[in-house]
């Protein structure tokens, strides 16, 4: 039973100190929501695409205490201190990525969920010339998928 207990510290211990690592490279405070936001997003040192709701709920679960607002709040903030890239499909779900690093996604329409697509197969060739004065700040590309009917 000790080791058990004494794993799940460790475990736990390593989930806490990436999502710190991960805010103090942004030089954000680890306040107690932060720091449950963070866990949840980059604990698990792997990358994720959440909407505020299925972050919200993922922490609901884990016993975490934190309001809606608060999540959009504060992903807002991870945002602005380049700690995740919005996407944003349709112009009105927008989904938040850890990854933030230029790379296409796909979108499965069906199950409404966000997925990296192997950014070693896009080639874009060129890009079409901005009016002037204007200059290009990012180019997002979403595949968007739906399965096949058998």
């Amino acid at each position: 039973m000790l080791d058990v207990e004494h794993e799940e510290r460790v475990v736990i211990s390593v989930v806490t100190k990436r999502a710190d690592n991960w805010l103090a490279s942004a030089q954000l405070r680890p306040t107690k929501q932060r720091m449950a936001l963070a866990e949840a997003l980059v604990g698990d040192g792997h990358h994720r695409h959440v909407t505020a709701e299925s972050l919200f709920e993922r922490v609901q679960r884990t016993g975490g205490r934190v309001s809606l607002a608060t999540v959009y709040n504060t992903l807002r903030a991870f945002c602005d201190a380049g700690l995740l890239q919005e996407v944003t499909v349709d112009g009105s779900r927008s989904y938040f990525d850890t990854n933030t690093h230029d790379h296409p996604h796909f979108y499965w329409e069906d199950t409404h969920e966000l997925t990296d697509a192997p950014v070693d197969q896009l080639k874009i060739m060129q890009l079409p010339e901005v009016p002037e004065g204007a200059e290009i700040a990012s180019v997002d590309v979403i595949i968007r998928l739906r399965r096949k009917l058998s």
